[in-house]
C-alpha cells in the first residue's frame, strides 16, 4: 500500500512565523509606546511642551514626506474618509499627546501620567454601552478596581510630605490625554481603521500640528536649548514614536479587536515606572505601588473579560 508522507508546515527559509509575529509585534509597540513618556521628560528642561511638539511633527511630517516621494502610496478615496481620518489623529496626537505633555511639564512624574492613561482599556468598557456593546460584572469590576487604584496613587503623591506636590492641572491634563487616546483609539478602529499608512499618518500629523502650533505661537517663548539631550530625546520620539510605535498601533487596530488592542495599555505604566526608576530616579511610596497593583489587576479583568467576549 502505498504510503504518503505527512509535510509539516516548515516556514520558508528566512520567513518570520507568522505567531512570533504576533507576539514580537505588541511587545515592541508596549516598549515604545511606554518610551514616550520618559522622552518628553527627557526634552522639558530644554523646550516648552508645545514648541517641542510642534517640532517633533514638522520633522516627522518632512520625513514622511520624503517617503511619499520615492514610494507614492495610496491616499484616501473620499473627502470624507480623509475626514475621519483627520478627526482620529485630533484625538490620537492633539488631545493625547498635548495633554501627557502638558501633565509632566507641570511635574507630574512621568509613571503617574503612564498609570493614568493606561486606564484606556477601562475606560473603553465603560463607553461600551454607547457603542451598543454590553459590559459584564467582571468589567464593571476590573473598572471600579482600576479608579480605586489610581487614586490610591494620587493620595500618596498628594498626601505623602517626601514627595513633591502633584499640581490639580497636572491630573486634569492628564485625565484629558486619557479621553483623547480612548476616543482616538475607538474612531480610528470604526472609521479609519483600513485608511492608508503613510498617507493617513500625514494627514494626522498635518490636523495636529495645526492646532498645537499655534498653542506654542501664543502661549509659549518658543525659545529651545538645542542640547545633545534635547536632540537625543526628539529624534527617539520622531522615530521611535511618531514613526515606529504609531503604525504599529494602526497595524495592531487593523489586525486584532479593539479589546485584544486596549488591553496592551495596562502593560505601559509599569514598563514606564521602571523606565523613570531608571532614568530619573522617580519613586513611589507603598500605597501608590499597591495602587499600581490594583490598577494593573483592575485592567487585566476588563482586557480578559474582553478577549473572551471576542
Amino acid at each position: 500500500m502505498l504510503r504518503v508522507a505527512r509535510v509539516s508546515h516548515v516556514p520558508a527559509p528566512g520567513k518570520v512565523p507568522f505567531s512570533v509575529v504576533e507576539t514580537l509585534v505588541p511587545l515592541a509597540f508596549v516598549l515604545l509606546w511606554s518610551t514616550g513618556f520618559v522622552g518628553s521628560k527627557l526634552g522639558f528642561p530644554y523646550a516648552e511642551p508645545f514648541t517641542f511638539l510642534s517640532l517633533r511633527f514638522l520633522l516627522t511630517l518632512l520625513l514622511l514626506l520624503a517617503v511619499v516621494v520615492f514610494t507614492r502610496p495610496a491616499w484616501p478615496r473620499s473627502w470624507r474618509q480623509a475626514g475621519h481620518i483627520a478627526l482620529s489623529g485630533v484625538f490620537l496626537h492633539a488631545v493625547y499627546l498635548s495633554g501627557t505633555w502638558y501633565a509632566i511639564y507641570l511635574g507630574l512624574p512621568a509613571g503617574l501620567a503612564a498609570l493614568i492613561v493606561g486606564l484606556q482599556p477601562v475606560l473603553t468598557a465603560a463607553l461600551a454601552p454607547l457603542l451598543g456593546e454590553r459590559v459584564s460584572v467582571r468589567a464593571w469590576t476590573g473598572l471600579g478596581l482600576g479608579f480605586v487604584g489610581v487614586a490610591l496613587v494620587v493620595l500618596d503623591k498628594l498626601l505623602v510630605g517626601h514627595h513633591q506636590a502633584v499640581q490639580p492641572m497636572a491630573l486634569l491634563a492628564a485625565g484629558v490625554a486619557l479621553i483623547g487616546t480612548t476616543v482616538g483609539t475607538l474612531h480610528q478602529k470604526r472609521f479609519s481603521s483600513t485608511m492608508p499608512l503613510v498617507s493617513g499618518t500625514i494627514i494626522q500629523y498635518t490636523v495636529t500640528l495645526l492646532l498645537v502650533g499655534p498653542a506654542a505661537l501664543l502661549f509659549e517663548t518658543r525659545q529651545v536649548d538645542w542640547t545633545p539631550e534635547f536632540l537625543f530625546a526628539l529624534g527617539w520620539l520622531i522615530l521611535a514614536l511618531s514613526l515606529g510605535a504609531m503604525f504599529l498601533l494602526l497595524y495592531l487596530l487593523r489586525s486584532r479587536t479593539t479589546a485584544r488592542v486596549t488591553s496592551l495599555f495596562y502593560l505601559v505604566p509599569p514598563a514606564t515606572a521602571l523606565e523613570a526608576y531608571l532614568l530619573f530616579n522617580e519613586t513611589l511610596g507603598l500605597a501608590a505601588l499597591f495602587g499600581m497593583l490594583v490598577v494593573v489587576l483592575g485592567v487585566w479583568l476588563v482586557a480578559t473579560d474582553a478577549r473572551k467576549a471576542a
